[in-house]
C-alpha cells in the first residue's frame, strides 16, 4: 500500500482536471452535473442567470417529473406559486447525520439541521422586472443571503442585476467545502453586494459584475472586487473561463478559473481548476491552486452515483504540502421534493498531521420546494 503523503503529493486531480478541460472538442444549479446531463443553462431551471435558489417554473416541474424514481401523481405539478400572480416561492431544507473520524482521536458522530432556506421572487413587470430574495432561516439566526433586483430585455438576451449576490465564478456546486470553492473563496456563502450585467445568446452565457470586495478569501480591507465569467454551452459539452480581482491600493488577490462538463452515456463529468495569486497582507504573497474531478453516473431516473477528486495546493512554491479528498455519494430521490444523500469522504495530506487524515460518513435528508 502507497503511503498517504505520497498519494497526497500528486497533483493528479488538477492535471486530470486541466486535461478534461483542454481536452474539450473545442470545434468541445440545480447541481451542474443535472445541467451537464441534460445539456441546460443554469438559466433554463433558475430564476437567477447563473444558477442556484429558486427554480423557475420549468425547473419545478423538471425537478418533480423527470427526477424523482417514482412520481407521485398530482392535479398539476407545484411550481411555487405564482402567489397573488406576482409573487412565487420556494424553500430548502438539509437535515445531516455524520461520523468524523480523524487519525489517533476518537470518532466524532453529529447530527444537525445543515440549512433551512427560503426563496421569493416578486414579478414587478412580467418576464422583464423582478425582486428576488434568498433568506437562511436556519440553523441560527435568520440572514438574508441574496436580495437583488433583476431587469431583462425584451428578448432576454441581456440583464442587470443590483443588490446583494453570489458572485458569478466557475460550477456552483452544492458542496461548499470543496476545494475549488474554498480556494477562490467565491461560493454561496460569500454573497457580496455588486451589480452584475449578463449576455445570454445562443451557446453564450457571459457574466461581469463589480462589488465592494469579500472577506470570503483572504481580506484586501476596502476596495472593489471584479468578476468576469465566459461559458460556452452545447447539449453534450460545455467550457467556461472566469477570473476575480479583489484589489485595495497596493494589495490584489487574483483568482483564475477553468471549468467544464461533458457527458458520456449516462455519465456526466465535471471539472474545475483555479488559481490564485494572493499579493495581501494575509496572503503573504503565495500562489495556491485547487483542482475537482467529478463523474455523476445516472444509475435510473432517481439514482446518481457521485464520484469526486479533489487536489489543494496550499502553496504552489512549497513541496509535499498538497492535500487530497476522495468522496463517493449515493443520491436516491425518490419521490418529487424529497433526496436522500449517504456517502463518505476520505481528506489525505500531509503524513504527520493528524488534521489532514480525516474519514467522514454522513446521511442527509433534503427536502426542497
Amino acid at each position: 500500500m502507497k503511503h498517504p503523503g505520497r498519494l497526497a503529493g500528486r497533483p493528479w486531480v488538477l492535471g486530470v482536471s486541466l486535461a478534461l478541460l483542454v481536452g474539450l472538442p473545442l470545434g468541445v444549479h440545480a447541481e451542474p452535473y443535472l445541467a451537464v446531463q441534460n445539456g441546460f443553462k443554469c438559466s433554463q431551471c433558475h430564476v437567477n442567470p447563473t444558477g442556484g435558489g429558486l427554480r423557475n417554473t420549468f425547473g419545478e416541474v423538471f425537478s418533480q417529473v423527470q427526477m424523482p424514481l417514482y412520481h407521485i401523481d398530482t392535479p398539476e405539478p407545484w411550481t411555487g406559486g405564482p402567489l397573488l400572480d406576482v409573487l412565487t416561492v420556494g424553500a430548502d431544507v438539509r437535515y445531516d447525520v455524520e461520523s468524523d473520524q480523524m487519525r489517533g482521536q476518537p470518532s466524532v458522530d453529529s447530527h444537525d439541521l445543515q440549512q433551512a432556506r427560503v426563496y421569493g421572487e416578486v414579478n414587478l413587470l412580467p418576464e422583464r422586472l423582478a425582486v428576488y430574495a434568498d433568506e437562511q432561516v436556519g440553523p441560527g439566526y435568520p440572514f438574508v443571503r441574496e436580495i437583488y433586483g433583476l431587469f431583462w430585455s425584451a428578448n432576454h438576451e441581456w440583464y442587470a442585476k443590483a443588490g446583494q449576490m453570489y458572485l458569478p465564478f466557475g460550477l456552483r456546486l452544492q458542496d461548499q467545502t470543496a476545494f475549488v470553492q474554498e480556494v477562490s473563496g467565491i461560493n454561496m456563502t460569500t454573497p457580496d453586494r455588486a451589480i452584475e450585467v449578463g449576455w445570454l445568446h445562443g451557446p453564450w452565457d457571459a457574466q461581469f459584475a463589480v462589488s465592494n470586495g469579500t472577506d470570503g478569501g483572504p481580506s484586501t480591507g476596502s476596495g472593489k472586487q471584479y468578476s468576469t465569467q465566459l461559458i460556452y454551452v452545447t447539449p453534450t459539452w460545455r467550457l467556461g473561463a472566469t477570473t476575480n480581482l479583489n484589489e485595495a491600493g497596493s494589495a490584489s488577490r487574483t483568482v483564475a478559473g477553468l471549468f467544464g462538463g461533458l457527458k458520456t452515456g449516462p455519465v456526466a463529468w465535471l471539472a474545475e481548476a483555479d488559481f490564485v495569486d494572493d499579493a495581501t497582507i494575509a496572503g503573504y504573497g503565495r500562489k495556491r491552486a485547487a483542482g475537482l474531478l467529478e463523474a455523476d453516473w445516472l444509475i435510473t431516473r432517481g439514482q446518481n452515483l457521485k464520484i469526486t477528486a479533489e487536489q489543494f495546493l496550499p502553496d504552489t512554491s512549497v513541496r509535499h504540502n498538497e492535500q487530497a479528498r476522495w468522496s463517493l455519494v449515493y443520491e436516491l430521490t425518490p419521490v418529487q421534493f424529497v433526496q436522500l444523500r449517504t456517502g463518505v469522504r476520505y481528506t489525505d495530506g500531509i503524513p504527520q498531521d493528524n488534521f489532514e487524515h480525516v474519514k467522514i460518513y454522513f446521511a442527509e435528508l433534503h427536502v426542497y420546494l
